[in-house]
């Protein structure tokens, strides 16, 4: 796991300035300041003797990033989370499913920013993640997935697993995005034939790619803007 080859890089909690430490900066600028791995960590809670919260929470959040709906084993199997912490995440990923489809349709997507919006927390990641936003007849939001985890280049992002959301729920759109870890926002020319391959897909199936964001946590480079699309 990534998280076990960059092991020296995470700190425990008590080691952290106090105004870093999740909860106090939680308390002091609400949950939205944080990234997904503090808010991981916010759920497990606690490390073991051997492992510090903060690896224990990266190699969750991984598993969540690889798989949206794991259950309970799966997550046992982490070394360090046990039935408690397990349950607690299972527990809390299900009220935020319910909340959401409560509220019904998600964000509605008119512009390159707002597909930032929606991906930005991912840009904290240690491997490219490549997301897809589905969308509707009004752009609105109606799912969005991590298609593929690791470089974008056509032997790993197939369309197959980029429209196959979008057919189940006969979507008429989607938007396409994907993280830089490098901090590096120029597309590869891997990014530019992906792009490529999956816009010929889409005409093929009538889904309408709308835009690709190469992203990091500084800003974003939209394939459409820059008429790559």
């Amino acid at each position: 796991m990534i998280y076990e080859k960059n092991k020296a890089i995470w700190m425990n909690i008590r080691e952290m300035e106090e105004q870093d430490r999740p909860r106090e900066k939680l308390e002091r600028k609400g949950p939205e300041s944080l990234s997904d791995l503090e808010l991981v960590m916010l759920l497990v809670s606690s490390g073991t003797l051997d492992r510090s919260v903060n690896e224990i929470s990266g190699e969750l959040l991984d598993l969540l990033d690889r798989d949206e709906d794991p259950d309970l084993d799966r997550i046992c199997a982490i070394r360090g989370m046990g039935k408690a912490k397990g349950t607690t995440v299972l527990a809390a990923l299900e009220l935020g499913r319910r909340r959401l489809r409560k509220m019904g349709v998600g964000a509605t997507i008119s512009s390159p920013g707002d597909i930032y919006r929606e991906v930005r927390h991912y840009a904290s990641r240690h491997q490219e993640q490549f997301i897809v936003l589905v969308l509707n007849g009004a752009h609105e939001v109606l799912n969005i997935f991590v298609a593929t985890v690791g470089l974008v280049n056509k032997t790993l992002v197939h369309p197959r697993e980029v429209f196959s959301d979008a057919i189940a729920r006969r979507a008429t759109a989607i938007a396409i995005a994907h993280n830089h870890p490098s901090g590096n926002l120029d597309p590869s020319e891997d990014d530019i034939n992906v792009t490529r391959r999956i816009k010929a897909a889409g005409e093929i199936l009538g889904i309408k790619v709308l835009d690709h964001l190469v992203f990091t946590d500084k800003g974003y480079y939209s394939f459409l803007e820059h008429s790559l699309l």
